[in-house]
């Protein structure tokens, strides 16, 4: 463990994701290097096409790189068969979407016991979970409710607070303000803070540099090209 604390929690060493279309390569990441140490808030930022969501794939072990390796924990992704992905997926990474991804014949409290129900969790200690979970979001009283019920601020937190069920090392959020309106927007932000003053790591991708400001480091991704950022008005040159 204490290897894994030095080395950082997320590395990429010339990490190259390439796609084949017809006779042409594409490079979604072309040689990229990426450290994101424990507890780091940190944003990625880049226009669309620039490839943020490949980057979330490989760091959510959604998808392999082609070339280079990717090590998280000090462990290269690489070595795990699909079932160890899984379980990595499901326990270390706790994912948010821009389009809340919730069951609509789910209740809210469903929807946020599910994973833990992939977990096989006991129910009483599911329901440990998903109340504390519910109540971080300020939804413990909307739990009955299906997504439709629901305004797009509240589903959105409804997928936090599935995210946090699952008490992950990691959030991986994509585009969470996306759908929603400024105001909203930032209360959700508000709610990252907070995740991240309790000792959270999180990954924010966006195309927006005043949500990318929001965190304390960001890296910049443009043509599968990465770099960090260290000046904040540099952020707002991106988009």
């Amino acid at each position: 463990m204490e290897q894994a604390v030095n080395e950082g929690m997320i590395i990429f060493r010339d990490v190259s994701k390439i796609y084949r279309i017809g006779d042409s390569v594409v490079r979604a990441l072309d040689h990229a290097n990426i450290r994101i140490d424990r507890g780091e808030f940190v944003s990625v930022i880049g226009p669309s096409g620039s490839g943020k969501s490949t980057l979330m794939n490989i760091i959510g072990c959604l998808d392999l790189a082609d070339e280079g390796e990717y090590l998280l924990d000090g462990q290269e992704i690489r070595n795990y068969s699909e079932n160890e992905l899984a379980r990595i997926r499901n326990r270390k990474i706790g994912f948010i979407f821009q389009d809340f991804n919730l069951l609509g014949k789910l209740t809210a409290y469903e929807n946020v016991e599910l994973p833990l129900i992939y977990q096989r969790l006991p129910r009483a200690r599911r329901k440990e979970q998903v109340e504390d979970a519910l109540n971080r979001v300020g939804l413990w009283d909307r739990r009955r409710h299906k997504p439709t019920e629901l305004s797009g601020g509240q589903q959105q937190r409804v997928a936090i607070a599935r995210a946090l069920a699952t008490r992950p090392s990691i959030f991986l959020a994509d585009e969470p303000t996306g759908n929603l309106d400024q105001k909203t927007g930032r209360e959700l932000i508000g709610i990252f803070h907070e995740l991240h003053e309790a000792g959270s790591t999180i990954v924010l991708i966006t195309h927006d540099g005043h949500i990318a400001q929001e965190a304390a480091r960001s890296i910049k991704i443009l043509d599968g090209h990465v770099e960090n950022i260290a000046a904040r008005d540099e952020i707002l040159e991106v988009v």
